[in-house]
């Protein structure tokens, strides 16, 4: 991943909790038929070093895959389009160019598949856990069936990924003056959606840290 210095997330904490937050993996591996790509929920194991999720049995990526080459796990932060209308740059010299702002952490290691149905469990149950832990009602695994859910489990292989690199990038404006990035924060904020309000807090937390 192409990383200028001003760009670069190397603070554990904070790539941890992007990934956290944004569970949903782009998994990208090589085979023997070339590259694959699957978006793929995981849980973190941060102590361990480990990415674990599962796919769908009948996904080819399970077999097709080189365990000697590093898988990559893409996770995605806040998003959002900068104008440039929004700088204060724009009316001192018009020397401006629209942007695109991310957060954004790149996962590299070893891939392994897993058909253990004790395991396979195990996983289910983790990543439910993770997802519906806010939840006022909360669905449990053991809520459904116990045939049906071993029917289920029979579908799918485990996806584990030891890891080697964690990369993080938060491309936030860092490189603008101080009053451009007032100028971003306000436009982000003005058009008011979900993805746009996170990233001028991003903007915003990186301004004051900056300051």
């Amino acid at each position: 991943m192409y990383q200028p210095t001003h760009f670069r997330e190397d603070d554990p904490a904070v790539q941890h909790a992007l990934i956290r937050a944004h569970p949903l993996g782009l998994l990208v591996t090589t085979g023997a038929s070339g590259l694959q790509a699957n978006h793929i929920p995981f849980v973190f194991d941060a102590a361990g070093g480990l990415l674990q999720g599962h796919v769908a049995r009948p996904n080819a990526q399970w077999q097709d895959f080189d365990p000697e080459i590093e898988a990559l796990v893409v996770f995605q932060g806040a998003e959002a389009y900068i104008t440039p209308s929004w700088y204060a740059t724009k009316a001192e010299t018009g020397r401006v160019v629209p942007t695109w702002n991310y957060a954004v952490v790149q996962v590299r290691g070893k891939m392994r598949a897993i058909e253990d149905r004790d395991w396979l469990r195990a996983q289910i149950e983790a990543l439910t856990r993770a997802q519906e832990g806010g939840r006022e009602h909360q669905w449990h695994v053991g809520d459904a069936p116990e045939a049906f859910i071993e029917g289920q489990i029979k579908g799918i292989v485990g996806i584990e990924i030891a890891i080697t690199h964690i990369d993080g990038k938060w491309k936030v404006s860092q490189n603008r003056s101080a009053a451009d990035q007032t100028g971003v924060v306000a436009g982000l904020t003005g058009i008011g959606g979900e993805t746009e309000l996170a990233m001028a807090d991003l903007v915003a937390a990186r301004r004051k840290a900056g300051s």
